[in-house]
């Protein structure tokens, strides 16, 4: 079994980067992953979500993420992507050390909830040293600390009609021809609650820096690292992602990344 999932995951990472470079690099030859009707990439699609089901009864609903000691840490974590968004909402923030920092939940509950980065810090704390693993090949180990979102989740009090959580972040990326797109991500209601799924905000031992992804990350242990966002403000719980940008579930996903993202 460790065979299996270790040839699944070098698979799977390996397809991602490949095909979605190609798409950000503007290869003619991959415009299909664009268009919504093609059938290569209907296909395509599908075989994701084989690929989603086969990893769900494989791994099951709770297996946990491998973790480490601490004596494994070997470097700081590796920042990539956005580093120090630069939208208005997000420097002031910053600027005023994340003493106005809301957290919200919103969509599909029965209570919408809003927290403050210090009530946040306040709720029971978990602890957990991860392997990070980056579509683009490269891992680092490092500790998170944060709280359980599925606890959160429990005191908004989830629909029965939710299916998704849409995760909000401050950060914009370029997004090509369509001009600037908000930074979004999403999992379904298992990862969500996943006993490993976390809000972090300190990083080996120390508060969650800027470049991680301050005030609050979110940590899905068992996703590649384009799961894990970074400056969430909201989580949405919602039926469909249709609203949401090009309906693929997040932004990388709407550039032609597997959505589910497991490893």
């Amino acid at each position: 079994m460790g065979k299996l999932i270790v040839n699944r995951r070098s698979f799977l990472t390996a397809s991602a980067a490949g095909a979605s470079s190609l798409v950000l690099a503007g290869c003619d030859q991959f415009d299909f992953l664009g268009q919504r009707d093609n059938q290569v990439r209907d296909f395509l699609e599908r075989a994701n979500t084989l690929t989603y089901q086969a990893q769900r009864i494989l791994g099951g609903e709770q297996a946990l993420a491998k973790t480490f000691s601490e004596t494994e840490i070997r470097q700081p974590m590796r920042p990539n992507g956005s580093t120090d968004p630069r939208t208005d909402e997000y420097v002031a923030l910053r600027d005023n050390g994340f003493a106005d920092y809301r957290f919200r939940v919103i969509g599909l509950v029965e209570r919408e909830l809003s927290f403050s980065l210090d009530e946040l810090r306040n709720m029971p704390a978990q602890s957990q040293i991860t392997r990070h693993d980056c579509v683009e090949g490269w891992s680092c180990i490092a500790k998170w600390t944060g709280t359980r979102l599925g606890a959160i989740l429990d005191q908004a009090g989830v629909k029965s009609s939710a299916r998704f959580a849409v995760y909000h972040c401050y950060d914009v990326m370029a997004g090509g021809l369509s001009g600037a797109e908000p930074y979004y991500e999403s999992s379904d209601l298992i990862d969500a609650y996943h006993p490993q799924s976390i809000l972090a905000y300190g990083l080996n031992n120390e508060v969650l820096p800027v470049s991680n992804g301050a005030p609050v990350r979110l940590r899905i242990e068992r996703a590649l690292g384009y799961k894990q966002p970074k400056y969430l403000h909201t989580v949405e719980l919602v039926d469909s992602f249709v609203r949401f940008g090009k309906g693929q579930g997040g932004y990388w996903e709407d550039h032609g990344y597997d959505w589910y993202g497991g490893i």
